[in-house]
């Protein structure tokens, strides 16, 4: 239970570019805490600036943040209330602040998410890949090796994979997922909300090669989204090869459910689909 005298922790997502994308809500909460523990104060303090707002600031990033936990619960217990910012978009979707946030609601201190912009969402939106199942995986890792593991533990999966990229490493990265994904489609989402935004569509061969002929589209802060691989197709089983499967078991005193498992193993299939087979031999034995 919280202590209703403390104050709160406002997550609040800020703009991802665009500054009329910010909310009245969040502009509201920002003006009316007591701190605003921003991952890079130069950059909120532009923002707070822009809002002709003067709040006080403390620096929470990921090389500080474990270090800051008491020193803010000291100022909720107080009856403050903090908003926690990033640079851009909502906090803790590949920023800092997961930590805080865990080991606060841990101590009982009231949690509230003020949501907003997240450039995850707004590429997805704008991208026309299915996005009623999709991976997020924020960054992937810097070097090759590395980013080429982890894209071949990522290929079989039938989501709509997302990435976060920086303008260093784009070029590489697009290489990779062609190396390892092939000419699945993608969808590149370049500097959104800003005057340059860009969506790119196409295999990562053809968006190397829009890059070559236009250096420009290299620049800027990127969401890759690729499309999901295929689902697998699974034969189903002849049913005199099912049957005489499912006989076999039962007739070595194996229960219903333990063959359909068995079945489901080595032929394929759903086990639910096969305990009704399976169910359905046993009678007639």
């Amino acid at each position: 239970m919280s202590d209703s005298n403390s104050g709160t922790l406002y997550v609040v997502a800020t703009p991802i570019g665009n500054l009329e994308d910010l909310s009245p809500r969040a502009a509201r909460v920002l003006g009316d805490v007591a701190l605003v523990a921003a991952e890079d104060t130069r950059h909120t303090a532009r923002l707070l600036r822009h809002l002709g707002l003067t709040v006080p600031m403390l620096s929470l990033h990921e090389h500080n943040e474990a270090a800051r936990i008491d020193q803010l619960d000291e100022r909720l217990a107080g009856g403050d209330s903090i908003a926690l910012v990033s640079d851009a978009g909502t906090p803790l979707i590949s920023d800092p602040g997961f930590v805080l946030v865990r080991e606060l609601r841990a101590r009982g201190r009231h949690i509230v998410p003020v949501p907003g912009p997240c450039a995850l969402v707004a590429a997805l939106s704008g991208a026309g890949l299915p996005t009623d199942r999709f991976l997020f995986h924020g960054f992937l890792p810097a070097r090759t090796t590395a980013r080429s593991r982890r894209l071949e533990a990522l290929a079989r999966r039938e989501e709509t994979l997302v990435f976060y990229e920086s303008p260093h490493r784009i070029r590489e990265t697009l290489a990779d997922i062609g190396g390892v994904l092939g000419a699945r489609r993608l969808v590149l989402a370049r500097e959104l909300t800003k005057a340059f935004e860009t969506f790119l569509d196409g295999s990562a061969e053809a968006l190397l090669a829009r890059m070559e002929a236009d250096p420009d589209q290299a620049r800027g802060e990127f969401v890759i989204m690729v499309a999901g691989a295929e689902p697998q197709q699974v034969p189903e089983p002849d049913d005199v090869e099912a049957e005489a499967l499912l006989g076999a078991l039962l007739a070595e005193g194996i229960g219903v459910r333990q063959a359909a498992a068995v079945a489901a193993r080595l032929l394929g299939g759903a086990k639910k689909v096969w305990y009704s087979r399976a169910q359905a031999v046993k009678e007639t034995r």
